[in-house]
């Protein structure tokens, strides 16, 4: 049996007499140390490319910061360098941009001017809110059939005249719900007030709820116009139009209803240009009167009530219509308190030459509604689905 017998590889150890083991691993007779030896060599080039990469990277780190610093040329000039900047619209010539543009105009226009407002002129606005007179109109409400109907009536009108105008709507002993909703909804600037006076010991219900106005606007020295609207009657806009040219106290004729509802009468001022010479009147009963003025045909400056010094008034006793005195002689004892004669009045307009509103006596007494018909508080009929 044949045995193969390996020989020694010439890598094999070899002993020297100095001690040192040298070891062959390749034809190109590589020197290779003992493990301790080249523990060493590892670490000493380990070493050395440590402290080559710390130079590169110190050398890097200088070059990239001499080469940010120069465009400024120095530590210097980088202080002291302006880092602001600003950024200029482009010039636009105007003539050259507008050549080609056509502005289309409508027909039958004609521009006769333009003018340009200097740096020095003021402009003025379009509303002139300022020069027109603030209108206060006190308006007495109850729950009745109609109110609903009368108060919505009343705000169409009132909505339609111009500003500034307060709407004073007074109830008796408690604000409604529902008046309060129609106020709400009409869009006029208002106030909801109320009288509560003992309802036992009243006589005329719309003379307290009047106080009760007059009191609000002396103790807020409101500044305007006052008119007592009633909401059943008629207005015309171009009275409250006119009564903001008053400036003491100012008077028109009233279309009213007979008694009889069969014919017409007119009561107020005979004029002649803005002077109240004489007084239109048709019942007996009333010829006693000094001013033969219906409740809604005068109209006054608030400024009456709270400061009497202006108009020099004899007295400072609080202006109010009174209770006590006969029915129909209400009107002309509270314009009494206000002026002493037909010489302090103004017509409105000149001349008196229009009827501007009506009062018809149109009340909703006893009124029949059809079977299935329910009334809530007097100021809504419900049709009942039963």
């Amino acid at each position: 049996m044949a045995s193969i017998r390996r020989t020694l590889s010439p890598s094999n150890e070899r002993h020297y007499q100095n001690g040192n083991q040298y070891s062959v691993q390749s034809p190109s007779h590589k020197l290779v140390l003992n493990g301790k030896s080249s523990s060493l060599l590892y670490s000493r080039k380990n070493y050395i490319s440590r402290k080559k990469l710390f130079y590169r990277c110190l050398v890097f780190f200088v070059l990239g910061f001499v080469l940010g610093m120069a465009p400024f040329g120095g530590f210097d000039d980088a202080k002291s360098s302006d880092f602001s900047f600003e950024i200029k619209p482009p010039v636009v010539n105007v003539k050259e941009e507008m050549k080609d543009v056509v502005i289309p105009r409508p027909d039958n226009v004609v521009v006769n001017s333009v003018k340009l407002l200097g740096s020095g002129e003021e402009v003025q606005g379009k509303f002139d809110y300022a020069s027109r007179k603030l209108l206060i109109v006190v308006t007495p409400t109850y729950n009745r059939a109609l109110q609903a109907y009368y108060l919505h009536r009343l705000s169409e009108v009132l909505k339609l005249v111009k500003s500034p105008l307060l709407w004073v709507v007074v109830e008796m002993n408690a604000a409604s719900a529902e008046t309060a909703d129609i106020l709400r909804k009409t869009g006029v600037m208002y106030r909801h007030l109320v009288c509560s006076k003992n309802m036992t010991d009243i006589k005329d219900r719309g003379v307290h709820q009047r106080n009760v106005a007059l009191e609000h606007i002396e103790h807020h020295r409101l500044n305007g116009i006052v008119y007592f609207a009633d909401d059943d009657n008629i207005y015309s806009l171009e009275l409250f139009e006119s009564i903001r040219s008053i400036n003491r106290f100012g008077t028109w004729p009233v279309a009213m209803l007979a008694q009889s509802k069969s014919k017409a009468i007119l009561e107020g001022p005979v004029c002649n240009g803005s002077q109240v010479i004489g007084w239109h009147t048709n019942e007996k009963s009333k010829q006693l009167r000094r001013f033969h003025v219906d409740m809604s045909g005068f109209a006054f400056n608030s400024t009456i009530l709270w400061d009497p010094k202006k108009w020099h008034r004899p007295t400072s006793d609080p202006i109010r219509q009174l209770d006590n005195v006969k029915e129909g002689f209400q009107e002309t004892t509270f314009i009494e308190q206000i002026v002493e004669d037909e010489s302090q009045m103004e017509a409105v307009p000149p001349g008196c030459s229009r009827v501007l509103n009506w009062h018809l006596h149109l009340e909703a007494r006893g009124v029949v509604y059809p079977g299935g018909w329910l009334l809530q508080k007097n100021l809504d009929a419900v049709i009942s689905t039963t």
